[in-house]
């Protein structure tokens, strides 16, 4: 006689196999993320002032992304880059945003690539006024810490380098990022048609791919909307943040578990570790998501530049805001 089916033992086999699949994504994870690989070594790790377990306490996380492209992925062979276009050392930061994450908390305040800052150390320019993009190519990621510890007041206790090619696989393992846009016409490149990449979308919620996402993200010129500046792509940036963090507890982040736990380290450079990473992970979700926030500066021109004036009042409000909420 066949034995009769039980509804518990499928349950149990369930939840067995469940628990196998988040075990396995976890060694995934540690062993993807062991070891630091920020620039800059000790000397960036000595700029940063460590912070407590982010689960029980609110660390502040410099976020970077980097005008330099890959050498393999998305961007790499965009047309006329050269060996100089590859070059970490070189590169600029194209996005600059504190994280205060940690403790319940995950508030987050962009620093817009023109905000126009005093640079220490900086060659034969060391002390002028620059953009605060300059940072990163005057002194690498100990000199970008510098500057924004001097203009915000606080201290910046861990690190985050976005890699490009890497990060849109790892948005693609989560299934992708819901993000609420305005209207969209990007030409990044001169297009698709030459290399680079296109963007159209209506002014409304959309579920975007990762190179959608990543595309987005690097949108400065907004073809729809000649007053689309930084300070809207900054928003962007933010909301794709908060829509990667919504898309981790989806099914189908669930069913590629290993696959975006094997790459989510690999998607960025950082300071922190397997554990500390995972707190950041966690601390995120516990946190929330925020309202994209960022400096509100004026425009001007310096230096035979465009640059934005950051506002010492405005800086102090955001900065508090940002702390406090």
């Amino acid at each position: 006689m066949r034995p009769r089916f039980h509804p518990l033992r499928l349950l149990r086999y369930l939840v067995t196999f469940c628990v196998f699949w988040v075990v396995l994504s976890v060694v995934l994870f540690f062993i993807s993320a062991s070891g630091g690989n920020l620039p800059g070594g000790s000397a960036t790790d000595a700029a940063l002032s460590g912070g407590g377990p982010m689960l029980f306490s609110a660390n502040n996380v410099l976020v970077v992304g980097l005008d330099a492209r890959p050498t393999s992925g998305y961007s790499s062979h965009e047309g006329g880059l050269t060996a100089a276009d590859h070059s970490e050392a070189d590169a600029r930061t194209d996005t600059l945003m504190i994280w205060h994450v940690g403790g319940g908390t995950s508030r987050k305040l962009s620093i817009p690539r023109d905000t126009l800052v005093r640079i220490p150390d900086c060659g034969a320019y060391s002390g002028d006024e620059m953009k605060i993009n300059a940072a990163w190519s005057c002194g690498g990621p100990q000199e970008t810490i510098k500057v924004v510890e001097s203009l915000t007041g606080l201290k910046i206790n861990h690190m985050i380098v976005v890699d490009l090619g890497n990060f849109v696989k790892f948005i693609d393992d989560i299934g992708g990022v819901t993000v609420n846009t305005p209207h969209i016409c990007s030409k990044i490149s001169g297009g698709a048609a030459d290399g680079g990449y296109s963007l159209f979308l209506k002014a409304g919620t959309h579920h975007l791919t990762g190179i959608q996402a990543v595309t987005l993200a690097r949108t400065r010129d907004n073809l729809c909307n000649a007053a689309y500046t930084d300070i809207n792509r900054e928003k962007m940036q933010q909301g794709i943040m908060n829509g990667i963090k919504n898309q981790l507890f989806s099914a189908h982040a669930f069913i590629h578990l290993p696959w975006a736990s094997w790459d989510a380290p690999k998607a960025v450079q950082t300071d922190m570790g397997p554990l500390s990473l995972m707190q950041l992970f966690a601390s995120s979700e516990i946190g929330g998501s925020s309202p994209a926030e960022t400096l509100k500066e004026s425009g001007g021109y310096y230096g035979g530049q465009d640059v934005l004036f950051p506002n010492s009042a405005d800086v102090r409000s955001k900065v508090n805001q940002l702390l406090n909420g």
